[in-house]
């Protein structure tokens, strides 16, 4: 496994510079402190959807028989419509958010989930969880978390400053970017599942 991928992905698809128009809006009223708390309490619970993905996700998949190469299509095609949202220059993960009954406590709903992580983000996890063979590299998918965590603290730490240096244009080519990028993974690994699914398709000389 190319252990460098996983984490472009990641980084990608979360894009918290993309979701920093959101930050800013949700906690406009919130003092320091509990804009800190924010901050801490979605970091963390970005970690715990992707450390959980990691080293859960394929029991959960075996426990619905679900097939790996299966699998692998429907988190690519998720991980592709997530790619052309960002390239519209759309929030990866969310579309439209309702946050009405979230509470006080929209650090966890819905900042971390569905806006930092959601459903394109546990499927990519599972995918490279499988493609693990040791130990080892699922701690490092593990320790990706917590790189995204801490990335996701940097950003939302420095939101105010970061949004007058990029400003709205910037935000949004920082978005349609990291968009490109993931679009490439998300072909990537449509071609590994269907290629599984219909050996054919990678049979030399096929026309």
């Amino acid at each position: 496994m190319d252990l460098y991928k996983p984490l472009v992905a990641l980084l990608a698809m979360v894009n918290p510079i993309g979701i920093l128009p959101f930050f800013i809006a949700f906690t406009q009223e919130f003092d320091r402190t509990q804009r800190k708390q924010t901050i801490r309490v979605a970091a963390f619970t970005s970690f715990m959807v992707i450390a959980l993905s990691a080293l859960l996700g394929l029991k959960l998949i075996e426990f619905f028989g679900i097939s790996i190469a299966s699998f692998q299509v429907g988190g690519g095609t998720l991980l592709l419509i997530t790619a052309l949202q960002m390239l519209n220059a759309k929030p990866p993960e969310g579309g439209q958010v309702e946050t009405e009954g979230a509470g006080a406590n929209i650090a966890v709903v819905p900042l971390a989930i569905p806006l930092l992580t959601g459903p394109a983000t546990i499927s990519t996890m599972v995918i490279y969880a499988q493609k693990s063979k040791l130990w080892w590299e699922q701690a490092v998918l593990v320790g990706y978390g917590v790189v995204v965590a801490l990335v996701v603290v940097l950003v939302f730490s420095a939101a105010g400053k970061i949004a007058r240096v990029l400003g709205t244009t910037g935000i949004n080519i920082m978005t349609r970017l990291m968009g490109l990028i993931l679009a490439a993974l998300a072909v990537e690994l449509l071609q590994s599942g269907l290629i599984d699914l219909f050996p054919i398709l990678g049979a030399k000389g096929v026309r």
